[in-house]
């Protein structure tokens, strides 16, 4: 599967080689810069690289690798920061300095590194494919070792052994090794998906009371440029209550990256008292690395997900932004002379976005245990334009609604997510866990927070018309009742001790509310002016 270089545009390049399929992985030019073929035409294969191509020439030899872009999964992987195509950033940065350059002799793991191999067979036992044959402790974390293929063990290690060493072989010779490969567009397979009902806590109130999320859910939220996605995604990505937290950063500034990792260093998770580091992985392309590597990415990531959801974990995939993906997308299908959809999106951007969001969900494994994959992705419309095609195709999929609104953000009310537009489809069912788990009356107030809400937008029309002092009291309580609810409880601060807010004092914090409206409401039924049902009321 040898070739040659026959044409280049851009990060385009076209290939004479026989023997490629759709998918398959190349190396291009005397660099050995990684590329995927994206087009068949004869014997002429067209070639998206992942890299930058400057310096490429024609007639340049193009070498099959025989199989698709994969990601290695195994010990290690957390607290490391990967660029698209899992090349470790800081060994990249060790090796050949800050710019990134060709190096592929660098492994996404370190196979050098010892770890404990604990055994759960012994050497002359069946074992099917998939069957668990021991363990290796990360940590917290403890990963699987499945024979992958059914046989007879020959031999089986115990102890401390390095990646590139077996920790069993088979009769045959053959061995068993405790990390592996998979094809990042190929989802993991599982034993059956079941319906997502456990609540994802998020210690933010506007989400965790009034449009909460659920373990194996979706959720996006959009909104123009400062209105604070960034910072909402990475404090959810802080404080969620989710074993492991995979975030993306897809097209974003590296000024930002380079904040986030420094405070996932120095803050501890407060579930564990850890560094947030010690639960997360990173997965990085930002704005200035080369397109098509950002548009490999999100699958890089959900695949790494994928394998610790596989292993009984809750997993948070963090995603910012899906919109910087898209164009990507745009850009790669531009390249290619596609026939181009909406705005230049091409046509098959939303069952893209689809079968995306479809890796997802809360699953029952092939060894039985429980995992789940949680999505949440930012969406960066242009001008805050929410019917542009990115909004609109997460919208057909998703299970929660976000939206962030740039008038709330102005106005200094962060999490600035507009309470009227917003939406979640996990409600009903997360509700009743929220009224058994942590508060009887969770539904209610919930229901009378949304009432008072409602009314108001209703009522603010008259108010500046005749303005508050023309209002009867009932209508003026109702105002400073929703006013508190605006400012003291779906507004939070992300730098303060205000973060986060466990499901029990969001409860408290609502009923407080709420207890002073009734009781200053029947101090009014009892004919006291509003000061004094206030004053009553306190």
């Amino acid at each position: 599967m040898d070739g040659r270089i026959t044409g280049i545009s851009g990060p385009t390049v076209t290939a004479k080689i026989g023997g490629v399929k759709l998918c398959d992985m190349v190396l291009v030019g005397h660099a050995g810069l990684v590329g995927e073929v994206v087009r068949l035409e004869g014997e002429q294969a067209v070639v998206q690289v992942y890299e930058n191509t400057l310096g490429l020439g024609v007639g340049e030899p193009v070498v099959g690798t025989g199989g698709q872009l994969t990601v290695t999964l195994g010990p290690g992987l957390v607290s490391t920061m990967y660029d698209g195509l899992q090349r470790p950033l800081e060994r990249v940065r060790a090796a050949v300095g800050p710019f990134i350059r060709p190096c592929r002799d660098i492994p996404p793991l370190d196979t050098a590194a010892e770890w404990r191999f604990e055994p759960d067979r012994k050497a002359g036992d069946e074992v099917g494919a998939g069957e668990v044959i021991g363990r290796i402790r990360e940590g917290a974390f403890v990963h699987l070792i499945t024979a992958p293929v059914p046989g007879r063990l020959g031999e089986v290690r115990s102890g401390r052994c390095t990646l590139a060493e077996p920790v069993a072989r088979y009769e045959n010779g053959s061995g068993i090794f405790a990390l592996q490969k998979w094809p990042v567009r190929r989802p993991r397979p599982f034993r059956r998906k079941l319906p997502p009902v456990l609540p994802l806590v998020t210690g933010q109130r506007v989400i965790d009371f009034l449009f909460p999320l659920v373990r194996g859910g979706t959720a996006i939220f959009p909104g123009g440029f400062g209105t604070g996605k960034t910072i909402l995604e990475q404090t959810i990505a802080k404080f969620a209550d989710a074993d492991l937290v995979v975030y993306v950063g897809c097209g974003e500034r590296g000024n930002e990256m380079a904040e986030l990792l420094e405070e996932f260093r120095t803050l501890k998770d407060q579930h564990t008292g850890a560094s947030l580091l010690s639960r997360t992985i990173v997965v990085v392309n930002t704005s200035n690395m080369p397109v098509a590597a950002r548009e490999a990415s999100i699958y890089t990531a959900v695949t790494i997900a994928e394998y610790y959801r596989d292993l009984g974990l809750h997993v948070l995939l963090l995603a910012d932004s899906i919109s910087r993906w898209g164009e990507a997308l745009r850009e790669i299908s531009s390249s290619l002379e596609e026939m181009p959809g909406e705005e230049g999106y091409p046509t098959y951007l939303s069952s893209r976005l689809a079968a995306f969001f479809e890796r997802a969900g809360a699953v029952e494994t092939l060894n039985g245990a429980i995992g789940s994959l949680t999505m949440i992705l930012s969406v960066s419309p242009p001008g805050g334009d929410f019917s542009e095609p990115v909004t609109q195709a997460c919208l057909r999929t998703t299970g929660v609604f976000l939206m962030l609104d740039a008038a709330l953000a102005h106005s200094r009310h962060y999490p600035a997510i507009n309470w009227a537009q917003s939406y979640s489809l996990y409600a009903a069912g997360v509700t009743g866990h929220f009224t058994a788990q942590v508060a009887p009356a969770w539904g209610e107030m919930q229901q009378r927070c949304r009432e008072l809400l409602q009314r108001e937008e209703t009522l603010r029309e008259v108010a500046e018309i005749v303005g508050a002092e023309g209002l009867q009291d009932g209508d003026r309580l109702l105002m400073m009742t929703t006013e508190r609810i605006r400012n003291e409880f779906l507004c939070q601060n992300a730098y303060g001790d205000d973060a986060f807010c466990a499901p029990e004092r969001t409860a408290a914090k609502m009923g407080a509310i709420l207890a002073l409206h009734d009781r200053a409401e029947a101090g009014l039924k009892q004919g006291l002016s509003l000061d004094e049902a206030l004053a009553g009321g306190a």
